[in-house]
């Protein structure tokens, strides 16, 4: 197998990394999305003892989770990188959605401790104080998670790694949530409304299930071997027909495993061709196919072009 690095160009122009460059971006944006979690969790916690806000209090309990989801990543991604062995013949890219649904997991218990806490401030509604010094860590925990997403968003395109996108949607997210929580510090405190408080932690809470919701679904499509997306079956079917020798493709199976692409089909060709023609062009296809999915596993099988044989329904 070849250990260079692979790249293609993405739809943006950019060029897409594989094989080392591929891991060493992924461990780079794993390692900082973990300490990036575990800075926010101090200064939160700071912030929530001086403060006594719910809303504070949310971020705080929406970061631990977010370390806990990135030391998740960090190992899953580690371990989706080491190769196929005897065992596991098609790799270990599986454990990028096993490590999503528990992130999940933790997602949705952070929710429920929100609603239940954001309930209990309506019914003994509480005065906030320090605001001032609850704005500054939300400030710098904005900035800090900007920077953050940013590194994510390039590891992305030059990877597009599903276990990134994840990590990076709570990150999003948290930029969002934080910026909520000022307009809550500062409306409490200048206008005395506590209620605001907690009703902002109450719509944190519905936006991390929302998460929790999109993140489990992405992580079932993969584990369900869910077929690529649309345009990426038109373009693999566009290069295989590109080929002047392939008179047709059927039968075109696709599936993802973490890093890991798998992409079947049948081609036909002129049934005229001696064997060894006909596997020289398949090579040749399968080759343009992994230029354009670096890293994919092609495996194409041949056919004589006009021979009625049973199709597969949904190819």
């Amino acid at each position: 197998m070849d250990n260079g690095t692979a790249v293609s160009v993405s739809s943006a122009g950019t060029k897409r990394a594989a094989g080392p460059e591929a891991a060493r971006l992924l461990r780079l944006a794993t390692t900082a999305s973990v300490a990036t979690a575990c800075i926010l969790i101090v200064v939160k916690l700071i912030a929530f003892l001086l403060t006594d806000s719910v809303s504070v209090l949310s971020t705080l309990v929406d970061s631990l989770l977010d370390a806990a989801a990135s030391i998740i990543n960090l190992i899953a991604v580690r371990h989706a990188l080491v190769p196929a062995d005897r065992e596991h013949r098609f790799g270990h890219g599986k454990a990028e959605p096993l490590a999503a649904l528990g992130q999940a997991a933790f997602i949705t218990g952070s929710a429920v401790f929100l609603i239940i806490e954001a309930s209990q401030r309506f019914v003994s509604p509480r005065s906030l104080m320090n605001g001032d010094i609850g704005i500054a860590v939300m400030v710098f925990s904005i900035l800090a998670t900007m920077a953050l997403v940013m590194l994510q968003r390039y590891v992305i395109r030059r990877t597009g790694s599903l276990a990134i996108k994840a990590d990076s949607l709570h990150y999003v997210g948290d930029i969002l949530v934080n910026a909520a929580v000022i307009v809550a510090l500062v409306l409490t405190a200048q206008f005395g409304w506590r209620y605001i408080d907690p009703i902002f932690g109450l719509a944190i809470a519905a936006y991390i299930l929302f998460n929790a919701w999109q993140i489990s679904a992405g992580a079932m499509d993969m584990l369900m071997d869910r077929e690529l997306p649309e345009d990426e079956r038109a373009r693999i079917r566009e290069i295989a027909l590109a080929h002047s020798s392939v008179k047709g493709l059927h039968d075109l199976r696709t599936r993802a495993s973490g890093q890991q692409i798998f992409i079947q089909g049948h081609i036909e060709m002129d049934g005229a061709l001696s064997l060894l023609k006909a596997h020289a062009i398949a090579d040749e296809v399968e080759d343009e196919l992994r230029q354009a999915f670096p890293g994919a596993e092609v495996i194409l099988h041949q056919d004589p072009y006009g021979v009625e044989e049973e199709r597969a329904r949904f190819a």
